[in-house]
């Protein structure tokens, strides 16, 4: 097979002069319609990714790269683990001891002593020891304070959510500005006989805050590990391990630990403790991607309309090809090489629209967003979606020419018989 010849012809096809009639203008349509499709996956591929990479970096301040936490209850103690086993693991940055569970929480000022701001809300306390904040990336979602923010003494600080502050009432830069937690007391069976002693408290000033996204910033209240501990009446107790890893070792860390601990413990990579939200954004882009796959196929519709007609305009050429000895299958090949150039060209011209868009909403954050964390939609070019988009074109292309191939090749008969 003569490839050289066939790839010479079919770029003359494509690119050649030629009249300005029905053929060359059915090939330019599908030529710009797989442009505009093929660009379009671009954008929206590059806005999921965009929008994962963002969702992934928000859920680094709350969701370590491991957790250890038991599979049943709430609470476990150490007895049965040896942390320094687990902290000598090769890949083991940083680990970290969480004890954490639902609290109720209202505004206790002591400098005005009022009573206007009665609401109670339902938080989750997160006890944190001082290795917290090198396990979990939130220091770039602090308001205000920083890591010294959550300690012991006189008084007892806290890092709130800005959302908790909000709705509290507390101030930060108040001294007399205080929340008090409630929490059940479990040496009370019978709360209704001895109300008074039916909740534990904790009082805590709110020296700082965070600004994560509405799913922390509504949730979480960060205190001393200790503090946190006695509130729950479980000291010398534990909900949960958080670790910090090396990228590359996340996965293998993830198994050995497992090895080692057995069923009683439950060991979750961040993807796995946020599985769902990671299969729903998936989803969501390959269901953009079949979208603007169904919109290829109907602009291949036209490419097989123009590569008929082209065959019925290069007869001549066809029986001047065969009388050069090409066969019948490189007649097929010359058609179905034909189809994909077409494709491949609208393909190239709609990845360099896409990527042009997409770099200049970088560079000048041209379509905003309101409401939300970022200020303008986030865009990220991955090399794997480009090359995705270059195969599809390339596969619409081959599949809308294989009946104008074969056309060719019987065309080329039916010229003989008549010749």
């Amino acid at each position: 097979m003569n490839i050289l010849l066939i790839i010479n012809v079919a770029w003359r096809y494509v690119f050649g002069k030629r009249r300005a009639n029905a053929t060359t203008i059915l090939s330019r349509i599908s030529m710009v319609a797989i442009a505009v499709a093929s660009a379009a996956m671009i954008i929206l591929f590059s806005v999921f990714n965009g929008f994962e990479a963002l969702v992934k970096d928000l859920y680094k301040a709350f969701y370590p790269d491991i957790k250890i936490s038991v599979v049943k209850g709430k609470f476990f103690n150490l007895q049965d683990l040896d942390i320094k086993y687990i902290y000598g693991l090769k890949g083991v940055t940083a680990l970290s001891f969480i004890i954490e569970d639902n609290v109720l929480a209202k505004e206790d000022n002591l400098h005005t002593n009022s009573k206007d701001n009665q609401k109670m809300l339902t938080p989750t306390l997160k006890g944190i020891d001082k290795y917290y904040f090198k396990v979990n990336d939130i220091h770039k979602y602090l308001l205000v304070g920083g890591a010294d923010s959550v300690s012991e003494g006189n008084p007892n600080t806290a890092l709130l959510g800005k959302n908790i502050m909000l709705d509290l009432g507390v101030d930060v830069n108040n001294v007399f500005s205080f929340i008090l937690l409630y929490y059940p007391n479990p040496q009370v069976t019978n709360p209704e006989l001895d109300p008074t002693n039916a909740y534990q408290t904790l009082r805590l000033h709110p020296s700082g805050a965070f600004k994560v996204e509405e799913e922390f910033d509504n949730k979480y209240i960060l205190a001393p590990f200790a503090l946190a501990q006695k509130l729950f009446h479980e000291e010398g107790n534990y909900s949960s391990i958080e670790i910090k890893a090396a990228p590359e070792y996340v996965d293998e860390l993830k198994k050995q630990i497992e090895l080692y601990l057995g069923k009683k413990y439950e060991v979750a990579t961040r993807y796995e403790q946020n599985k769902t939200i990671y299969m729903v954004m998936n989803a969501e882009k390959w269901a953009v991607y079949a979208i603007l796959l169904l919109v290829l196929i109907i602009a291949s519709f036209n490419m097989v309309g123009a590569l008929s007609m082209l065959v019925l305009e290069k007869q001549k050429d066809i029986a001047i090809l065969k009388a050069m000895g090409m066969k019948h299958a490189e007649i097929r090949v010359l058609f179905l090489f034909e189809g994909m150039l077409w494709s491949l060209a609208g393909g190239i011209i709609g990845l360099l629209l896409g990527c042009g868009i997409c770099f200049l909403q970088l560079q000048f954050k041209l379509i905003k967003l309101k409401g939300f964390l970022i200020d303008s939609y986030p865009v990220k070019i991955e090399l794997a979606d480009m090359l995705l988009v270059v195969i599809t074109i390339i596969g619409v292309g081959f599949f809308a020419a294989i009946y104008p191939a074969i056309k060719a090749a019987k065309t080329f008969d039916i010229t003989l018989k008549t010749a």
